[in-house]
Formats: C-alpha cells, structure tokens, sequence
C-alpha cells in the first residue's frame, strides 16, 4: 500500500469508528475509538481462530505493520498535539502554579522512574522473565510521564477545579518532555551495558549534561522561536497566513531541535504557551483568533481519533507471551503505586507553602493517564529479549489507564474534590 492509501484507510476506519462510537457506545470520543479499535482488533483474533483458512487477520495485521506507530507518533503527531494543547492552558494559572507543576514534572517522574522500574525487576524476578535491572530502569521511565493527549482528552469531559485543571494538564506537557529525556539517558545506559548498539553507560554528570541540554535547550528554542512567530504573526492581519506561521513553527521547531539534540516536546510547548497566551492580547484580531484557535482545536480532535483508533489496532501487531501475563497485570499496580508516590512527595512537601485543592493526591494519582507516547517509546527500543516484555506491560498499563482511569476520573473528582 502507498502512503496515501494507508492514511485513506486509517481515516475512514477512524470516521467510521467514531460514528460507531457516537451512536451505540456514547462514550467520550478518544475513549471510544480505543475501546472500538480494540474490539475489531480481538473480534480478528477470534475469527481467525475459529476459522483459521480465511486469512483475515494476517491480512489486516500486515496492513497495520505497515503503519510506524513509533514514528506516527513521535516524529509525527507529538509536535501538533502538544502546541494545541499548550495554546489552551491559561499561562497566568500557570505560573502561579509553577513550583507544583515543576516539581512534579521532574522530581516525581524521576520518584515514579526509580519506583516502577526497580519494582518491575523485581516482579520480573518473581515471574521468571529475564530482564535486567538496567532495561527494568527503561520501563520505569517511560512509562512515568503521564500522556498529555490522553490527560488533555480527558480533562475535557470533566469538570475539575481550575486549580487542579492546571496542575494536571501543565504537569503532563512538561513531564512528557522530562520523561523523554530520561528515557533517552537510560536506554543509552542500558543498550551499552548489553552490547546493543549502546555507546556505552556513561557517568551521572553526563546523563546530568545531557537532561540539562535537551531539557533547558527545548524550552530556549521553544520561547526564541515562538517570539519570531509572533512578532510575524503581530505584523500582520490575515488569518490563512497566520495559521500557515503556527503551523511552520510547529513542524520547524520540533524538527530542528531534533536536530539540535534538544528536547522537540517541550520546544513546542513553550512556543505553544507563548503564542496561546500572548497572541490574543496583542497579535489576533477577533476574525483571526477565532480561525486560529478552531484550527488548532480541530486538528487536536482529529489527531486525537486517529491516535487513540491506532492503539486499539495495534495489539494485531504486538508480541505478546503467556509468560508475560503476570508481568502485565503486576505491571499495573506498581505502575499506580510510583505515580501515588511520585505526586504524594511534592504535593505534602510543598503543601506548607502554597495550598492545594482538596483531594488534589487521589485525583491527580488517577488522573495520570499513559497513552501512545508510551507505547511509541517503548517501540523504539532496540531488538533486545526485554523488548516483549517491556512492550506488553505497557501496553497493559496503558490500556487500564485509558479505559478504566479515563471512564470513572469524573467519580473519582465527584468523590474527592469540593466541586461545588
């Protein structure tokens, strides 16, 4: 199939899903698509089982290989979904809330890291896999950050307190970032110290460089090239234009920071920031700020659909292992214990000086949803033993996530927060 073809195939399926979704299920729309997505992929499991001739699901499956979800999302979708997301946050909210949102992003994914990636080799250990402690360590990173297409998503469907809207949707734009750059250091670490195309460990001071670089050069980039954008987009009055700049910003920011070996994720959340907040004031017209920000706000909804339609198909194409059972389910609660852990420490430790809401512990712990970041990343680890093992634990973790944390959030904020 060309290109063109699977983007053809991938958007109807989605369009058609999404129809599915709206009139039977009626659940929120990524929610649905997954949970969709999922059923048609089981549902060519079981025919194929029960008729094993027909050949459908090999047909399928080679479709959907063919299909570089890492890629997709990585190179592909990341960079817009995370400046329409970032355009949407109120940056006064967020800079009063700068130290929560920090700490988080950064002390509690590398708590959640340590946590889940020590508790995985363990449980590893307990289940007879063979995985190191080093490979464990990559799980734990990438799986720490919580998903802010996911998060966003659902935070759409609820009703959270300002206060506590800013602290999850900022948290997950800038621990995305953090994560990644974490788990570029250590899947460095361990690709050298098992001979897989690793350049070796390295010390602490230049896993320290390196987080410094990637982590503070995005966020540099970020604000320089979101300040050329808008003073481009300030010197003149015409909507196509204006949302023709956003979209170069987006594309040539990310690109170039990879390039840069610094971090695209947050480059783009910055100038998202940047242009979200400063434009409206004074760069867009009325005409103009309505056009941009429904732009930005339909392709959210579309990436979005085809994002999360994507995850449900891609269990045709994962390795999954009996043996890997009860690794996948231990996975989840471990992986719920280091977020309980990893947002408990900054909220009570900075608690004394600044308030929170209340029930702010329990609903951002079930609130950090993971999605096809995740995924992605842990696609992109090389051809090691660990690989299946760590692809479906994380597949498990993200699947529970998204399906059961992302349907009962809303009971979850009923319960614990004073939304009245």
């Amino acid at each position: 199939m060309s290109i063109f073809d699977l983007i053809a195939t991938l958007l109807v399926l989605t369009a058609l899903f999404a129809f599915a979704n709206h009139v039977v299920l009626r659940l929120p729309q990524t929610i649905g698509l997954l949970i969709v997505g999922l059923g048609a992929s089981l549902l060519l499991v079981a025919l194929q089982i029960a008729f094993p001739r027909i050949g459908l699901q090999e047909t399928v499956t080679t479709y959907v290989r063919q299909i570089d979800f890492r890629a997709t999302v990585l190179d592909g979708m990341l960079a817009f979904l995370l400046f329409a997301g970032a355009m949407q946050v109120d940056l006064t909210r967020l800079k009063s809330r700068a130290l929560a949102v920090g700490s988080m992003a950064t002390i509690g994914v590398l708590i959640s890291t340590a946590i889940a990636g020590i508790g995985f080799w363990l449980i590893a250990g307990w289940t007879g896999l063979s995985v190191s402690l080093a490979w464990a360590l990559v799980f734990g990173a990438l799986i720490s950050p919580t998903d802010p297409v996911a998060v966003l998503s659902t935070l759409k469907t609820v009703d959270v307190p300002d206060t506590l809207e800013t602290d999850m949707s900022g948290e997950s734009l800038f621990n995305d970032g953090v994560g990644v750059v974490v788990f570029t250091a250590l899947l460095a670490i361990a690709a050298g110290s098992s001979g897989h195309g690793g350049e070796g460990g390295g010390s602490l001071s230049q896993v320290a460089e390196l987080f410094l670089v990637e982590a503070l050069g995005g966020a540099l980039l970020g604000l320089v090239a979101g300040y050329a954008a808008f003073r481009m987009m300030r010197a003149i009055d015409d909507y196509p234009v204006e949302v023709l700049i956003s979209l170069g910003l987006v594309a040539g920011t990310y690109a170039l920071a990879g390039h840069l070996h610094m971090s695209g994720p947050i480059a783009v959340v910055v100038a998202g920031l940047l242009i979200g907040n400063r434009g409206p004031h004074h760069a867009f017209s009325d005409l103009t700020q309505r056009y941009m920000f429904g732009f930005w706000q339909l392709v959210d909804e579309i990436l979005n659909a085809v994002l999360f339609l994507l995850i449900g198909l891609e269990v045709l194409v994962l390795r999954f292992d009996l043996s890997f059972g009860w690794a996948m389910g231990l996975a989840i609660p471990l992986v719920f214990l280091s977020r309980l852990v990893a947002v408990a420490v900054p909220v009570l430790t900075l608690s004394r000086f600044m308030p929170f809401m209340k029930g702010t512990i329990a609903i951002l712990t079930w609130g950090g949803l993971r999605g096809g970041i995740s995924i992605a990343l842990a696609l992109s680890i090389p051809e090691t033993p660990e690989k299946s093992a760590i692809l479906a634990a994380t597949y498990a973790v993200v699947l529970f996530t998204i399906i059961v944390q992302g349907l009962t959030l809303k009971r979850v904020v009923l319960r614990f927060a004073d939304c009245n």
